[in-house]
């Protein structure tokens, strides 16, 4: 092995395999790969990059000590919250993450969900697997009023398209902006409980952070209309697990389509699963086919940033946990 030649480690699920298209970084770089704490520990030491699909928590912090070397750290992600662990926020070492490879992807998904409630799919589903011929009126969704919780490049895609459906948009974002380019006026997160009441569909699209963790609880899905919808797309500890059953089983709000969880998988005995009134993924909506291979391709692209010295795409805030682009 050169001197020169960088070494890359990255972190994988076993069950996942390796990231595809590594092997165009043959001559430029070594690549350790690992998929446990130990084999973290030991692909470390002199490694400068880490390149991260496994988002286990605890796997990076355990094999830390080891990171002798390290000058920056990617996520095949848009969420950066199960790396940002604080020995690399303390650190000088450069995040970054994967912002833009599955915006569209969820904006589709969130478009679908609305669709999936206002068509009645859930119902037609049954009906279909009882051959039962049951006609009813559904509900219109050009007009309604959609507020995207978490307005960085994930919610502007969200709302651009959900714009495009007929959908009246709003957005809150931490900070709150004027002069955005899809939601015009962007809320502060200190508006939020004012803004809920209007809403018909609730997407949450934001990054978890310390303002954001449990969000939305039982006093935050009280303001919501009672034939509102509540969308999660953004992780899935912003939402009290616990309050959101609730107010689905008593009517509070009238639905839920829910990627992400306070715990992954979601427990087959979890009360989510058995109502009507929730739709339920596994972490996947933004995962399209190809997605693994454009997530490798954009890392190799920042990766000859990097070897000559230019600044990187999609810098993280480590002190926000998210993107300067995501705020």
């Amino acid at each position: 092995m050169s001197r020169k030649q960088t070494i890359i480690a990255t972190l994988f699920d076993c069950e996942e395999g390796p990231p595809p298209g590594l092997d165009a970084l043959a001559g430029e770089a070594g690549i350790r790969h690992a998929t446990s704490a130990a084999e973290l520990a030991e692909a470390l030491p002199g490694a400068q990059v880490l390149l991260v699909t496994d988002f286990r928590t605890g796997v990076l912090g355990e094999a830390w000590p080891h990171a002798d070397a390290l000058r920056w750290i990617h996520a095949t992600s848009a969420g950066v919250d199960a790396i940002l662990i604080p020995e690399v926020v303390k650190s000088d070492i450069l995040v970054t993450n994967a912002r833009g490879i599955f915006d569209r992807g969820i904006a589709e998904y969130v478009l679908g969900a609305i669709l999936l409630f206002a068509k009645d799919m859930h119902g037609s589903l049954r009906y279909k697997s009882e051959w039962q011929w049951c006609h009813r009126d559904t509900e219109r969704i050009d007009g309604r009023r959609a507020l995207v919780v978490g307005a960085g490049s994930i919610g502007r895609e969200i709302g651009a398209l959900l714009k495009a459906a007929g959908l009246h948009i709003t957005g809150v974002s931490g900070r709150g902006r004027d002069a955005d380019p899809v939601f015009g006026h962007v809320h502060p997160a200190s508006e939020l409980i004012a803004l809920l009441g209007d809403a018909d569909f609730v997407v949450i699209a934001a990054p978890l952070t310390e303002a954001t963790e449990g969000l939305f609880d039982v006093r935050t899905l009280a303001q919501m209309p009672a034939h509102a919808r509540l969308i999660n797309v953004g992780r899935g500890p912003i939402v009290v697990t616990d309050d959101l059953v609730a107010a689905l089983r008593d009517g509070v709000i009238a639905g839920a389509a829910l990627d992400v969880f306070e715990e992954e998988p979601l427990p087959p005995e979890h009360p989510l699963w058995v109502m009507d009134n929730v739709f339920i993924t596994p972490h996947m909506a933004g995962d399209f086919i190809g997605w693994r291979e454009a997530l490798v391709e954009q890392f190799i692209d920042n990766f000859h940033r990097w070897k000559a010295g230019e600044s990187l795409f999609n810098v993280v805030d480590k002190g926000r946990g998210y993107g300067a682009a995501d705020g």
